[in-house]
């Protein structure tokens, strides 16, 4: 006998988790396809896309609202640190437009898909730290918090998942994190394809 059920996963994060898997491996394999870390070229087109994201992001990092809500908010934007990687490298950051502002349930969605991205840049830090930059020099913005990634991503998703959502908001915070995924993806093709 089968027993099926309908259990959602009990917090956000996870919630956020499973809808995303897909999309999310999607964007693995397709940065780590165009080989980031082969040769500075390639680096160089990963920060265009990094920057790229990150600028598009940046106005929830900074919305006000936002900010009693989740911990550190203004403080985890990585915007900064990517320009001083391209000061670094000698270069110029491409040019890219903010995103617009988001409603709440929106922005929970896809600040969940760029803060996520930081646990993975522990890994993409090492193979940076191969071709030599690290976080003092052209790979500042995948530096970890000095209190260590996951203590910043548990104090990140605890005020995720603290924050309450209607059910239709839950389902556009889900979505929102789709596509979210989405667009890193389509900058991926665009700067490093």
């Amino acid at each position: 006998m089968t027993i099926v059920t309908d259990i959602q996963p009990e917090t956000r994060a996870k919630r956020l988790k499973a809808a995303t898997t897909a999309a999310h491996e999607v964007v693995d394999t397709t940065v780590m396809s165009a080989q980031p870390f082969a040769s500075r070229v390639n680096y160089e087109r990963f920060l265009r896309f990094q920057y790229r994201l990150h600028r598009h992001v940046e106005p929830l990092y900074a919305a006000p609202a936002f900010q009693p809500l989740l911990p550190d908010l203004a403080e985890r934007s990585r915007l900064d640190a990517l320009e001083q990687d391209f000061a670094d490298l000698g270069l110029t950051p491409p040019a890219a437009d903010f995103g617009p502002e988001r409603p709440l349930a929106e922005a929970l969605g896809w600040l969940y898909v760029v803060e996520g991205s930081n646990m993975g840049a522990a890994f993409l830090a090492k193979d940076a730290a191969k071709i030599g930059f690290s976080s003092e020099f052209g790979a500042r913005h995948l530096a970890g918090h000095v209190e260590g990634r996951g203590l910043h991503w548990r104090r990140f998703t605890a005020g995720l998942d603290s924050v309450e959502l209607t059910e239709a908001e839950e389902r556009e915070a889900e979505a929102a994190a789709t596509r979210a995924f989405n667009h890193v993806l389509e900058i991926v093709r665009q700067e490093m394809l």
